[in-house]
C-alpha cells in the first residue's frame, strides 16, 4: 500500500467541528498494509473526538482501497488566535470567547455556562468571567452561592473552582439581593478589576459571560480586551434576532471576530406525548447565520431540565454528561474552539496580531 495515498486522503477528510479538510493537522500515517496510525494534531481540545472523527478517517481511507484496521492518535495544539487590533494579549490566557446576546431572556449564561463546562470535560483549562454586573448568574448556575474568593498575596483574588473551570464574578463580592446602582464607568473599572484582577493562572479558554445589549462593557470588552471572538445567543422569535442582529454588527464595527451563532430554545419536545413544537418560531438562528456569512453553531432545544439543573448549580454538562442535551453542548463546544483555529474568524483590518503559543 503506498502510504502518500493515504496520507493525500487523510489530510482530504473533512473535520466535522471545522467542516474543512484536516489537511497538516495530519502529520503521518504509519503502519503496515493491516493496520495504521494516522496522527493528527488539532488546534482544539480533543478528548472523547475520536468517537466522531474515527469513522470519519476510516471512510477516507477506505475510499482509497485501504482495508486494514485504523488507529487515530489525536493530539491537542491549542494556540492564541487572532484579536482585534494590536491590543496585547492577557498573560497566561490564550483565547478569550465573548458570549453575547442583544436581549436578556435567552439563555445566553446558561449557554456560556456550559460551553466553558464542556472545553474543560473536553481537556482545556477554562475559565468562565461573569461579565453582567448589573446581574451575574454564574455564581448560581456553577453552585457557588455565597462563595468569596480569597487572596494570597492581598492584590490578586484566587477565582473560585466548580466542575474543573475557574470563576470570577461579581456576584462573589456583593449581596445578592442589593440592586447595583452603578453608572457606566464604575462597571467599565468593576469589569476590568475582575478581568485583571484575578489569578487565572494558565487557560486555553476564558469564557466571558456577557450582559445583553450593546453598552458600555461591549465596548469596554472590545477596546481594552483581546477577545479572539465572539459568540452571539439568540432564539428564533423575530424580536430577538432584532436584537442579536445589533450585537453581531456592533462586533463587526470595533473589528471583534464573530464565531458563529447559536440558536436557543429552539423547539420544544413534550415530556409526556413526544410532540415537538417550535414554540419561539423555526429557522431564525439559521437565517441569521446564513444573512451574515457565518455559522449556525447549535440548535438547543427549550428543555425542563436545562432550566432545572442550572438552577440547582449543576449545568447540563455536568449533571447528565452523556445524555443527548449534554451532548448537543459538547458539539457547540467543539465547533466553537474549532472555528477559533480558522482563517475565516480573524480580522483581516488589523495585521499586527500578537499571538502566543501554547
Amino acid at each position: 500500500m503506498d502510504f502518500s495515498v493515504l496520507l493525500a486522503a487523510a489530510r482530504a477528510a473533512i473535520d466535522p467541528a471545522s467542516d474543512r479538510p484536516l489537511g497538516d493537522a495530519v502529520r503521518n500515517v504509519t503502519g503496515t498494509p493491516e493496520h495504521v496510525v494516522v496522527r493528527v494534531a488539532l488546534g482544539f481540545p480533543v478528548r472523547g473526538y475520536e468517537r466522531e472523527l474515527a469513522p470519519v478517517m476510516e471512510a477516507a481511507l477506505r475510499a482509497v482501497g485501504f482495508r486494514g484496521s485504523v488507529q487515530l492518535d489525536l493530539t491537542a495544539v491549542i494556540t492564541a488566535a487572532a484579536a482585534q487590533g494590536s491590543i496585547k494579549p492577557i498573560p497566561g490566557i490564550l483565547n478569550v470567547i465573548a458570549v453575547a446576546s442583544g436581549k436578556g431572556g435567552v439563555g445566553k449564561s446558561t449557554t456560556a455556562a456550559n460551553l466553558a463546562l464542556a472545553l474543560a470535560a473536553q481537556g482545556a483549562r477554562v475559565g468562565i468571567l461573569d461579565a453582567d454586573i448589573y446581574g451575574p448568574s454564574q455564581p448560581l448556575l456553577m453552585g457557588l452561592s455565597g462563595e468569596q474568593p480569597t487572596t494570597r498575596d492581598g492584590k490578586l483574588l484566587d477565582p473560585l473552582r466548580a466542575y474543573g473551570v475557574s470563576v470570577m464574578s461579581i456576584g462573589f463580592l456583593i449581596d445578592a439581593s442589593q440592586p447595583m446602582v452603578w453608572r457606566g464607568p464604575m462597571v467599565t473599572q468593576a469589569l476590568m478589576q475582575l478581568l485583571t484582577g484575578t489569578e487565572w493562572g494558565e487557560l486555553d479558554y476564558l469564557v466571558v459571560d456577557m450582559p445583553p445589549g450593546t453598552g458600555d462593557t461591549q465596548l469596554t470588552l472590545s477596546q481594552r480586551v483581546p477577545v479572539s471572538g465572539a459568540l452571539i445567543v439568540t432564539t428564533p422569535q423575530d424580536i430577538a434576532l432584532l436584537d442579536a442582529r445589533k450585537g453581531l454588527m456592533m462586533f463587526r464595527k470595533v473589528a471583534v471576530p464573530v464565531i458563529g451563532v447559536v440558536e436557543n430554545m429552539a423547539m420544544h419536545v413534550c415530556s409526556q406525548c413526544g410532540h415537538a413544537e417550535h414554540i419561539f418560531g423555526a429557522g431564525g438562528g439559521q437565517r441569521m447565520a446564513g444573512e451574515y456569512g457565518i455559522p449556525l453553531l447549535a440548535s438547543l432545544p427549550l428543555d425542563i431540565r436545562i432550566r432545572e439543573q442550572s438552577d440547582g448549580g449543576r449545568p447540563t454538562v455536568v449533571a447528565e454528561p452523556a445524555g443527548a442535551l449534554a451532548l448537543a453542548y459538547d458539539a457547540m463546544a467543539r465547533r466553537v474552539a474549532a472555528r477559533l483555529t480558522t482563517s475565516a474568524v480573524a480580522a483581516p483590518a488589523f495585521p499586527n496580531l500578537a499571538v502566543s503559543d501554547d
